[in-house]
């Protein structure tokens, strides 16, 4: 045996070691904040360099290819480059409590770290801002270690658990949690807590081994998760203490009271044998990488080194060996599938010793390892089986689960109920109740609060008028929801509505007007007159119940398929549910129903533009109120034209893959809200998938639509003109009758300088046909003559011929406040013809067709004032005429006009023929207005003409004046009206209607 070397390293307490990947260096920290760097062939006399960052004890030291790194009770985590004791930096943090244990991944490229938090951060050396979070112990965790393909991770908690995780793709899982071997230790102050309870993984990968709780060694195999093999020595009595595996997996060192041993791993025996410190616990062991070399630390504070622990004449514990992986079981080839592969038939039993044929072994010498297992290599839709060979042959696409926008799961008993553009609601789970914060991002307009919630709350929604909670049914308690308005102007307004006993509620949306200034001012500036908003409930019975702001029942609409989430704005809510399956091929098949608070119309059904494979991330609404959407894939969407039925679609207005900021970085977002120009998000680093505490900021990322154009100058410009048009038909389509407004002129002037400029570009490159098209899309009439004078600078004459015409075919056009009237006149008709039945599906009656032809000829019976039936109105029109024209004659008694100077002034013979021709400009004799009671008086709004024929669309009928005046005086009934001549009235009368 080797004589040791044994320094005095640190302060009495704990200690920990670690080697560095060449095994030259060792590292030691203990309980005086320091660690010490060894060198692995120098002797007892030499001086270590002490690296003193540490404010309280050093717990863990690790190494990496090109730093080491230590954990201490002060909760920090520091790097140092290989060898050296200055500082690098900070890798991460714990809240206020301390680091147990650290693990670097062989690749060198990710370290694990545990505390006395529940959770695990696995961290991106290279990129430390790239943390995922694993969470599923109950306590603090003690150690961690890899798997040695840097797949799998395992973590020993005080709870007296080990669970492996499945860190090989981005989304970490839990693979398998093993219970009752080690032992629970919450004590964190214990002699039992410094113990040794590591998963250590044999090099083989195929199982590991750990320190029981009934003081034996166990090893577990990776197949089946439970227990295979015992590690037991008579002269070993007591706890293991500490735990270590030799390179090549031959060798296995443990420490049991004040003895070492070196066990054979095949033969499962103590080899040798040597001794530790007197009354003292070793607590660290580690195999040199690269040497024969066996050291430890212990309570003492001593560091020991055993050189050779090894004999010459055994086996190299560094050099690799092909028996490493065996444990004295034969080696079996796998199962042969058969025709149909439906099931293990062919395939050997796990845990069986010999083969289907009674032999061991025997066709392995004449195949090599042809018929061994092959290794596990993770494919997209596929899961290798135990056999070698794809059991599932099709991956069926897995249905997303309902999801409400904006919540997190509990993690550390801590989560957000709801984190939008109005706040946060944060829970804290105190066991028997939670604590609810509600905090708002505008304090000076709502005030934040927090309170005591029996009923753990699992739901929650800010909305603009007030906050909406609900909790999910337990024992006798049904299920239920309840409503905080935000005003206090008067009473206190919360209401509750109570499910039916079985029911739960999926999804809860809370919309309503924004508030004008402040919800607390009085009611005439706006702010509680506008109510308090529409509440939206989502259930398993599979229908949505629409409440008021004030607890009112309106209605409750059935929902096709299954519910996945929605979002309520000031207008309407937008449901997503799933109304089939989902397909094989990885499509989530999920549809967006957009129903108005009013009327409860459902403006727009369409399916999400989610790619396959991809799963929905956030719904949504933008500042105009315009539904948007973000998947998993990175894509944000927006609804155009939700205001018009059925006419809706979605445009992509970002693809964050394409984000400089993310371009090298492994990073996603998390989405809060979407404005005109920007996406708020929250940075998640790595495999993270939620925001965790203290709460992150809100960052801001530039909206930009994904064009593939990559000309510098213009690409820009272009990408920027077609973002705004969408935002400038949101804001038209939202105003009324006016359909312009002072902001959207303005918008528009700026969107034609970015036009002309496009335009001068156009002219300089000389492309005549992009300067027409671009010119075409101009708003006003000074902008069109700006890109003619652009056309003249570069002397193209026949370009500006063109854009004159262009300027006279605009001016004889409507303009586009008056296309979107029209538009809007006619969506009504168009969804009249869209809701007429499909050929071969009508089965009503036939219409009645009219033929004015066949009609049986009828007598007409007259009605005119000459006829014998009417004698009685000519007496009256008689008398009429006589006042009339005792008011109007002259001193001498006579008349000023003669009845034939009336039909020479009014020019009736004329005045016909041209009418006869279509003239819409000839002039009609007409009452004068005065003379007439039921003419239109000045500032008066002109009567609808009941016969009047609508104008053709595009081209409207010019008319003068004077031609609404006669249509106007032809309207009136002509038994109340008071003519000069009764028989200038009737031909006025027929003629106008005729004409008109």
């Amino acid at each position: 045996m080797s004589k040791r070397l044994i320094n005095v390293a640190h302060q009495p307490g704990p200690t920990c070691i670690a080697f560095s990947r060449d095994g030259k260096l060792a590292y030691t920290g203990g309980s005086d904040s320091l660690v010490r760097i060894w060198h692995t062939d120098e002797g007892e006399d030499q001086e270590p360099d002490i690296a003193t960052e540490a404010n309280e004890g050093v717990t863990t030291v690790t190494a990496a290819n090109d730093y080491w790194l230590s954990g201490s009770e002060d909760s920090e985590v520091r790097r140092y480059p290989t060898g050296k004791n200055e500082l690098d930096g900070l890798v991460t943090s714990a809240v206020g409590v301390a680091v147990r244990s650290l693990a670097v991944d062989p690749r060198g490229r990710r370290v694990a770290v545990t505390s006395d938090e529940l959770s695990v951060k696995l961290i991106d050396l290279e990129e430390v801002t790239k943390v995922t979070t694993l969470s599923a112990h109950k306590r603090g965790v003690r150690k961690v270690t890899w798997h040695p393909s840097g797949s799998l991770l395992t973590t020993s908690g005080s709870d007296g658990s080990i669970i492996v995780w499945d860190v090989s793709e981005d989304e970490a899982k839990v693979e398998k949690t093993i219970e009752g071997v080690i032992p629970a230790v919450a004590d964190t102050q214990s002699p039992e807590f410094l113990h040794d309870c590591s998963a250590v993984w044999h090099t083989s990968g195929q199982y590991f081994f750990a320190a029981s709780r009934t003081h034996e060694i166990v090893t577990i195999s990776r197949e089946t998760w439970s227990k295979t093999f015992t590690y037991t020595d008579a002269n070993a009595t007591g706890p293991t203490t500490a735990l270590a595996l030799s390179a090549n997996g031959v060798y296995l060192a443990s420490s049991c009271g004040e003895e070492i041993l070196v066990w054979s791993v095949q033969t499962r025996r103590v080899l040798w044998r040597n001794t530790g410190t007197p009354k003292a616990s070793t607590i660290q062991i580690a195999f040199s990488p690269t040497q024969n070399l066996l050291a430890w630390t212990d309570t003492d504070g001593m560091l020991t080194r055993w050189p050779e622990p090894i004999p010459a004449g055994s086996p190299d514990p560094v050099r690799p060996i092909a028996a490493a992986g065996a444990q004295g079981a034969a080696v079996k080839r796998a199962g042969t599938p058969n025709l149909w592969n439906d099931g293990d038939v062919a395939a050997g039993a796990p845990g069986d010793e010999e083969d289907e044929y009674g032999g061991e072994d025997w066709i392995i010498d004449d195949l090599g390892g042809g018929m061994e297992d092959e290794p596990e290599q993770p494919g997209v839709g596929m899961r290798p089986a135990g056999d070698g060979f794809v059991k599932e042959m099709v991956s069926i696409t897995k249905a997303q689960p309902a999801f409400q926008p904006g919540s997190t799961p509990m993690e550390n008993k801590k989560r957000y109920l709801a984190y939008n553009m109005v706040g946060v609601i944060e829970v804290t789970d105190q066991d028997t109740h939670h604590i609810v914060n509600v905090e708002f991002h505008d304090r000076s307009t709502r005030k934040g609060y927090h309170f005591t919630d029996h009923f753990k709350y699992d739901l929650g929604c800010l909305g603009e008028r007030g906050a909406l909670f609900g909790c999910p049914p337990e024992l006798d308690h049904p299920a239920q929801v309840i409503y905080k308005p935000y005003g206090t102007w008067s009473t206190q307004g919360d209401w509750t509505y109570v499910l039916p006993s079985g029911q739960r509620v999926l999804g809860l949306a809370a919309g309503g007007e924004r508030p004008m200034r402040s919800l607390r001012d009085p009611s005439e500036s706006g702010g509680d007159a506008q109510g308090h908003g529409n509440v939206v409930i989502a259930t398993s019975a599979g229908d949505l119940t629409f409440v008021s702001g004030s607890g009112v029942e309106r209605i409750v609409l059935g929902l096709e398929g299954e519910y996945v989430t929605m979002v309520a704005g000031e207008e309407c809510v937008l449901v997503v549910h799933r109304p089939g399956a989902t397909t094989i091929d990885g499509s989530q098949s999920l549809v967006a129903t957009l129903i108005s608070f009013e009327d409860f119309e459902v403006l727009q059904e369409k399916p999400l533009p989610i790619p396959k494979g991809q799963v929905l991330k956030w719904v949504g609404m933008t500042d105009e109120g315009a539904p948007a959407i973000y998947d998993s894939a990175g894509y944000v969407h927006i609804m155009i034209n939700f205001r018009r039925p059925n006419r809706g679609t979605w445009a992509r207005l970002l693809d964050t893959n394409t984000l400089e900021r993310k371009q090298g970085k492994d990073e996603s977002y998390w989405a809060v809200g979407l404005s005109q120009d920007t996406f708020m998000c929250l940075i998640l680093k790595g495999r993270q998938e939620h925001p965790g505490f203290p709460r992150p900021l809100i960052q801001e990322l530039a909206v930009r639509m994904p064009f593939r154009n990559k000309d510098p100058t213009d690409a820009p410009i272009e990408e920027r003109i077609a973002r705004e048009r969408v935002h400038i038909n949101l804001a038209r389509d939202a105003l009324g009758d006016e359909l312009t407004s002072p902001d959207l002129d303005k918008r528009e002037v700026e969107l034609d300088k970015s036009l002309l400029k496009l335009i001068q570009a156009a002219c300089k490159a000389d492309k005549a046909p992009r300067v027409l098209e671009l010119t075409k899309r101009l708003h006003f009439t000074h902008s069109i003559d700006a890109a003619r004078q652009v056309a003249g600078f570069y002397r193209l004459i026949g370009l500006q011929e063109k854009i004159d015409a262009i300027k006279e075919w605009k001016a004889d056009s409507l303009s586009p406040a008056e296309e979107a009237r029209e538009r809007r006149r006619n969506l009504g008709e168009e969804d009249t013809a869209m809701a007429r039945p499909k050929p071969f599906q009508d089965f009503k009656a036939p219409r009645k067709v009219e033929r004015p032809g066949l009609a049986r000829s009828a007598g007409v019976v007259e009605h005119t004032e000459f006829t014998a039936s009417n004698a009685a109105a000519r007496a009256v029109r008689a008398k009429a005429v006589e006042r009339s024209a005792s008011r109007s004659t002259s001193p001498e008694g006579k008349r000023k006009r003669d009845e034939e100077e009336d039909f020479a002034s009014n020019g009736f013979d004329g005045e016909v023929k041209r009418r006869a021709l279509g003239e819409v400009d000839a002039v009609l004799p007409l009452a004068k207005p005065r003379d007439n009671p039921f003419a239109r008086k000045a500032g008066q709004e002109p009567k609808r003409n009941p016969f009047a024929r609508k104008p053709e669309v595009n081209k409207p009928i010019q008319k003068s004046e004077s031609f609404f005046n006669k249509v106007e005086a032809a309207e009136l009934d002509k038994g109340k009206r008071e003519c000069q001549s009764c028989v200038v009235d009737d031909a006025i009368w027929y003629l106008t209607l005729l004409c008109y």
